[in-house]
């Protein structure tokens, strides 16, 4: 795709064009949440190197990194990447959040640890956490919002599910790497050297996605950026106060169950259902690998039925089988049939999933979509998505674990009233 044409021309862009578009958008976010999960995955290698059990005070940086760059940072930068899409163009903040990712992956994968260089190793990874939350937290926002604008009228809902495609492809290729290297290499070696490789994989991934990001088409024009009003935290809370708490109130209840049966999901057969952790490693990657593949499909369908529609659906479905799924999920004893079980949830948080940016992009005029669509996700998403683990854990040490259950199912109920409330977003044009 030329990068000389002009957002004027958007509409008249051919199919592969947009395809184009959609890859190169996607790419990026594919990126950051392989970069985001990869950490996670590798801890169990490098945390030895930087936070040694004998000294308290990196222990409590440990804490105090994850919390900030997990909670703290998705808003910031949410806010952020959401005010330069609106004021500077999409093409700017993806390119911008995809080399900010890059800069933390690569900065990990050469930091010297604490032995060379003391409480300075855990201080230096909690500042590249921070810059990956930062970046994880503006990629939503602006990367949802132009594959909504760029997507073809009729059939947004099957574009825009790209997103969750390669942010669920992201988890998966992160899983596979590491399966990969743990085959390649002596447990002694991942915990020497091994944890790099990952992260300048993703560095490099990075830099490919910046090349594609280059040549991507701008979907707002001049005149649009330099309104008064784009961009502005004022304005979005004046002027679309009701847009912003529909798209929170919604988003409460699908963060909250897609974590639930997603990164909570392995731990909860573990430790509940007590399966064996490699049982439930396997039975999770071949869910997530089904849940990648709906994500199209759920898309297309909204372009049939209505995204009002599929909203109403997911709400009702959660709000009804949650207890019910969670409560079969206690007592499995077959890993097929948990796999089964699991996939009837996620089929159901599909009809969310697929089109949760698009809904939310759908929701807001052009000078502030960017930052609507990535703030209200980040707030709610950290609040509650970002929380669900805790929550759960903590009704289960309180020996209430089945009160969780009904949390996620009264949160998907908030979604379902707000669903029926709100007006049709199809039909208000903000989106053209």
């Amino acid at each position: 795709m030329s990068q000389h044409i002009t957002s004027h021309e958007i509409e008249e862009l051919t199919p592969r064009q947009r395809i184009y578009a959609i890859v190169g958008a996607s790419s990026g976010n594919l990126v950051e949440w392989f970069d985001f999960y990869i950490y996670s995955f590798c801890a169990l290698y490098f945390s030895a190197a930087f936070f040694p059990s004998g000294n308290p005070t990196t222990q409590l940086l440990n804490t105090a990194g994850i919390f900030a760059a997990g909670f703290l940072m998705r808003p910031v930068g949410g806010w952020m990447f959401g005010r330069i899409a609106d004021r500077y163009g999409r093409k700017n903040a993806m390119m911008i959040s995809v080399l900010m990712m890059c800069g933390g992956s690569l900065m990990i994968a050469v930091l010297p640890t604490y032995a060379q260089i003391g409480t300075a190793a855990p201080v230096l990874l909690l500042l590249a956490r921070l810059f990956q939350g930062l970046s994880v937290g503006g990629e939503y926002g602006t990367s949802a919002t132009y594959m909504s604008e760029v997507a073809q009228p009729g059939k947004r809902g099957f574009f825009a599910s790209f997103q969750y495609v390669t942010l669920i492809g992201g988890q998966l290729l992160a899983l596979l790497v590491l399966v990969v290297l743990q085959q390649l290499l002596s447990d002694a070696e991942l915990r020497a050297w091994g944890w790099r490789i990952p992260f300048v994989l993703g560095a490099c991934a990075a830099l490919v996605s910046l090349y594609l990001r280059r040549s991507l088409t701008e979907t707002t024009n001049a005149s649009e950026r330099k309104r008064k009003e784009a961009g502005s935290v004022a304005t979005l809370l004046r002027d679309h106060r009701k847009a912003f708490i529909t798209v929170l109130g919604f988003t409460a209840g699908g963060s909250l169950i897609f974590y639930t049966f997603t990164t909570y999901m392995q731990k909860y057969l573990v430790n509940t259902a007590g399966m064996d952790a490699k049982t439930a490693s396997g039975v999770m990657t071949g869910v997530l690998v089904i849940y990648m593949c709906l994500q199209p499909v759920f898309g297309a369908l909204s372009d049939r039925i209505g995204r009002k529609t599929s909203m109403i659906w997911f709400g009702a479905l959660a709000a009804l089988a949650t207890v019910p799924i969670m409560m079969a999920l206690r007592s499995v004893d077959s890993p097929l049939m948990a796999g089964m079980l699991i996939v009837c949830a996620l089929t159901i948080v599909s009809l969310y999933t697929s089109i949760g940016g698009l809904i939310k992009a759908e929701m807001f005029p052009v000078e502030v979509r960017a930052l609507g669509v990535g703030l209200s996700y980040a707030v709610a998403n950290a609040i509650f998505g970002g929380s669900a683990e805790y929550v759960a854990l903590w009704f289960k040490q309180a020996g209430m674990e089945s009160n969780f259950y009904w949390y996620v199912s009264a949160m998907c109920a908030v979604a379902f009233i707000v669903a029926l409330r709100m007006p049709d977003p199809q039909k208000s044009g903000l989106l053209k």
